[in-house]
């Protein structure tokens, strides 16, 4: 791509008349940035966007998992693991896991992504019985506990999917952005389950050691428009998949910050976003909170700017708090409550 487009997003109850509508979302947009790897950044009408850009930018976003994108979704995080960065071993017992979920559900969570295998810098790769042990039963637990909502398996290994669609899981979350593992791509095609691609530099081993990029925001989303193009040539509708560039993934506190400053360029992907910052490490440095657990103020304020700018979903680990810190945000710009 020579050009990139990037909708400079407004939201709040006065629109102009020149406004264009953001994926069928809460957001708008008059201007967009243009972006280029040769030449200087430009702000230019959104009546000059050419004809393809409008449609990736103003077409509304299909259900995913049964869920509208035209209000904000909250995805829930439910790790069964030992040893994730900030909630391990509290959900590695079945019962704990079932009472989160329950927790969750009461708290306005929408989907509930459950994970068998840490991901977190310099985590090692988790064996497949192992993890399909750590997360079907709670998936099993979760739906017999009554738990109708959507549920997704954050998983590389298709397996590990498999296992957890067949006890009810709805959506297959896949942080090396369905690389590692040749075989997951196509069941969910063959089974047509919705996906997220998520981008990151690297495998969660070694992934933090020395990330580069010549730009980090138009190299993530090349790389995102990469496979998700190449998820749609093997049969997986564009519609079905969501897009995540990955913060904390290969990328450090100045990547990060890049990428959650211009993230409304990702809507260029035609596809909804999720945006997933909870709790990490760049929330600590930059909000002085060593432990995790201390993260919640940051980790909302994150996920807001990502709303403000038509991110449609954002995963997150204190559902209750970010729930009613959307609301009162909705209600804050649009003077209706949600």
């Amino acid at each position: 791509m020579t050009d990139y487009f990037r909708p400079l997003v407004q939201i709040g109850p006065a629109r102009p008349d020149t406004a264009v509508a953001l994926a069928g979302g809460w957001g708008w947009f008059t201007h967009v940035e243009v972006l280029s790897r040769t030449a200087p950044a430009q702000v230019i009408p959104a009546g000059e966007l050419p004809a393809a850009a409008v449609r990736r930018l103003t077409a509304p976003r299909a259900p995913i998992a049964g869920m509208s994108l035209d209000r904000p979704r909250i995805m829930g995080i439910l790790n069964t693991t030992p040893d994730s960065f900030s909630d391990g071993g509290l959900h590695a017992d079945v019962a704990n896991a079932v009472a989160a979920g329950l927790a969750m559900a009461q708290g306005g969570v929408d989907i509930i992504d459950i994970g068998g295998e840490s991901t977190r810098p310099g985590a090692r790769l988790v064996p497949i019985e192992t993890e399909i042990n750590r997360t079907a039963p709670a998936i099993s637990a979760l739906r017999a506990a009554g738990i109708t909502l959507p549920i997704s398996i954050d998983t590389r290994k298709t397996a590990v999917a498999q296992a957890a669609v067949a006890m009810g899981a709805n959506l297959v979350n896949d942080v090396s952005g369905f690389t590692f593992d040749p075989g997951l791509a196509p069941f969910c095609q063959k089974h047509s389950l919705p996906v997220c691609v998520m981008h990151a530099q690297g495998d969660p081993e070694t992934m933090h050691l020395n990330p580069s990029y010549e730009n980090v925001l138009l190299d993530v989303f090349d790389a995102l428009e990469y496979q998700i193009s190449t998820l749609e040539a093997g049969g997986i509708a564009r519609s079905l998949i969501l897009a995540d560039p990955g913060i904390g993934f290969g990328k450090n506190l100045e990547h990060n910050l890049a990428l959650l400053a211009r993230i409304s360029l990702f809507h260029m992907l035609g596809t909804p976003l999720l945006l997933g910052a909870s709790r990490k490490k760049f929330i600590g440095t930059l909000g002085n909170a060593p432990d995790a657990k201390d993260r919640t103020p940051g980790s909302i304020a994150v996920a807001l700017a990502g709303l403000a700018q038509g991110v449609q979903m954002v995963r997150v680990h204190d559902v209750a708090e970010t729930h009613q810190a959307i609301a009162l945000w909705h209600a804050a710009y649009s003077e209706n409550i949600l």
